[in-house]
């Protein structure tokens, strides 16, 4: 699974990726628009985290261009009101819920194809 994280500032995006280490999630950091044009270009990520430290204009375009580029990847903006240091319990949150989608997905998947499968 890959999850794009934007943010205003490029330390606090890097901290935060060096904190957020987990071995079935690959984090790509990014504080522009262009960052974000990028991760997509490697791979359609799962998820575009973004902080609220960005301006109402780029979270718009970033929801937009994702919106436009894929059909499976989720948006989500952290609140103004946290701060800073709510972004690590915001994406761990938020990571933490995709992954338990994805194994309930997952597990689905596989109950499908066993009932299909003739015995």
């Amino acid at each position: 699974m890959r999850v794009v994280l934007l943010g205003r500032k490029p330390e606090i995006m890097m901290q935060l990726v060096a904190e957020l280490k987990q071995a079935t999630v690959e984090f790509a950091a990014g504080t522009s628009l262009n960052d974000r044009k990028v991760a997509f270009s490697e791979e359609v990520p799962s998820a575009v985290i973004m902080g609220a430290g960005l301006p109402l204009e780029v979270r718009l375009d970033v929801s937009r261009f994702v919106f436009e580029h894929s059909e499976t990847t989720t948006v989500h903006m952290k609140d103004w009101s946290s701060g800073p240091s709510g972004m690590l319990p915001f994406v761990t949150g938020v990571v933490q819920g995709l992954l338990a989608n994805q194994s309930v997905t997952n597990e689905d998947a596989g109950m499908r194809k066993r009932l299909r499968t003739p015995g």
